[in-house]
């Protein structure tokens, strides 16, 4: 029995002890699950205080988008009338200030139709002329600058002043002024002075009066009538018609006064020309025309050189009694053929005039030969000339031809050779030589002249 006591205490301890172990665990647990379940319900009221929250801003977001439109439509409403009033008074604003803004821009657009060119030669040159006793070295100089003007679409205005030698006037055949004279001041004349007129209803049309330049073709600009520096006063009409793909007719007009005289007739120079152009192929060309002057009462009257100098100079021209003893009308006749060797352009042209009013008949013919090699055009290039002419004492009126071959004028044969070089943009070294003789004046005397130059142009 005490044994069985003794077990059944034990059991009982034993018992006792794990419900005291066991207590705190299951307490635990207990309390565990109730804090997880806590949370839980915590978590879903918190989510239905968000639901109610994330309801209540779009109430009030929809709220204020009603709240706005309506404003909107109140302000509308209410400046409506006001801005059609205050429209006129914008617009009117806006042209004012288009004005203001506009007025230098309006000047600047007007000095774009303005353009300024111009040019600065320095020359040495000699001179052996046979008929003299001595030879001659000297250092000139020529400065133009000129202005081009673009009234409109139709009418240019042009203007150039540049240096010459004259006690009254200007030579008309050079722009050179001679280094020396005690450093005298050089005189600067008016060289061109016209207005230019084509309108946009005659494609082509061309009309210029005033102080202009020669308005007539010369093969490579070749010296044998005109001299380069030549410019006519009077008018001038050219037209250029194109005659299918490949062919160009060129006509021109031009009436000219030589002399203008108070006491007596007039001296006047009508001219007329007409040429074709026929393009081949390629660069391959072919060119033909014909020129008629007409000198108006010169026969009998002073030497031209009177009206710009002290001079007496004839120019080789047949007188008697310091006057013209023949009459001038010109007929002209030249061709020009240019085409491409290698790549090196080529061109050689011919020029014969002859004056069918001489009263020698044996001093009334002038011609012209000559061949020009590439072009001087870009930095590196360069150009070749070559020509050679023949001149009667009649053929042309010597005042306004070439002033450099046989000390200018007619009367002589000879030579010209021209070389230039483009050094670099706007600076061209260039270099010219005469070997030519008089011819039925000056006893035949040889005449030699050799000019290097530098231009400079901008």
């Amino acid at each position: 029995m005490n044994s069985v006591r003794r077990h059944g205490c034990g059991a009982g301890l034993l018992t006792l002890c794990v419900a005291v172990l066991w207590w705190p665990v299951t307490t635990r647990a207990a309390g565990e699950v109730q804090d997880v379940n806590q949370l839980k319900a915590e978590l879903q009221a918190q989510k239905q205080r968000q639901a109610q929250l994330e309801d209540k801003i779009n109430q009030l977001e929809a709220r204020q988008k009603l709240k706005e439109r309506a404003w909107n439509e109140k302000i509308e409403q209410a400046t409506a009338p006001q801005e059609k009033k205050e429209e006129p008074k914008k617009e009117e604003a806006k042209e004012e200030s288009k004005k203001k803004e506009g007025a230098i821009p309006e000047l600047l657009h007007w000095a774009s139709r303005v353009g300024l060119y111009g040019d600065f030669r320095y020359r040495y040159e000699y001179i052996d002329d046979d008929s003299r006793d001595f030879e001659r070295h000297r250092n000139r100089i020529r400065a133009r600058l000129g202005l081009n003007a673009k009234v409109n679409d139709e009418w240019n205005l042009g203007f150039r002043l540049a240096t010459a030698e004259g006690s009254d006037h200007g030579d008309p055949v050079s722009t050179n002024q001679t280094l020396g004279g005690s450093w005298g001041k050089k005189p600067i004349w008016l060289d061109l002075a016209f207005l230019d007129y084509h309108p946009l209803w005659a494609k082509g049309l061309g009309l210029q009066a005033g102080k202009v330049e020669v308005p007539f073709y010369r093969p490579n600009k070749n010296q044998l009538i005109w001299d380069h520096d030549l410019t006519p006063e009077g008018g001038a009409l050219t037209y250029g018609l194109p005659w299918g793909e490949k062919t160009q007719i060129n006509l021109s007009a031009g009436g000219f006064w030589v002399v203008e005289r108070s006491s007596a007739q007039d001296t006047a120079l009508w001219g007329l020309q007409g040429y074709l152009k026929q393009q081949i192929d390629g660069p391959t060309y072919i060119l033909g025309g014909v020129s008629g002057y007409w000198y108006g009462n010169l026969q009998g009257e002073r030497a031209l050189s009177l009206e710009w100098s002290s001079s007496n100079n004839f120019s080789g021209n047949s007188n008697a009694g310091g006057l013209y003893t023949s009459q001038y009308e010109l007929v002209d006749v030249f061709a020009e053929l240019g085409t491409q060797i290698g790549k090196l352009p080529v061109a050689v042209f011919g020029d014969y005039v002859v004056n069918t009013a001489a009263v020698d008949s044996s001093k009334d013919t002038g011609w012209l030969v000559g061949a020009v090699l590439n072009k001087a055009k870009d930095p590196g290039s360069w150009q070749f000339e070559y020509d050679y002419r023949d001149i009667q004492a009649d053929a042309v009126v010597g005042q306004f031809n070439d002033s450099d071959f046989v000390g200018g004028g007619t009367g002589g044969r000879g030579h010209r050779f021209g070389v230039s070089y483009v050094l670099m943009k706007n600076v061209t070294p260039a270099l010219n030589y005469y070997h030519a003789s008089y011819a039925g004046r000056n006893n035949n005397a040889d005449y030699d002249r050799l000019q290097a130059d530098v231009v400079v142009k901008f």
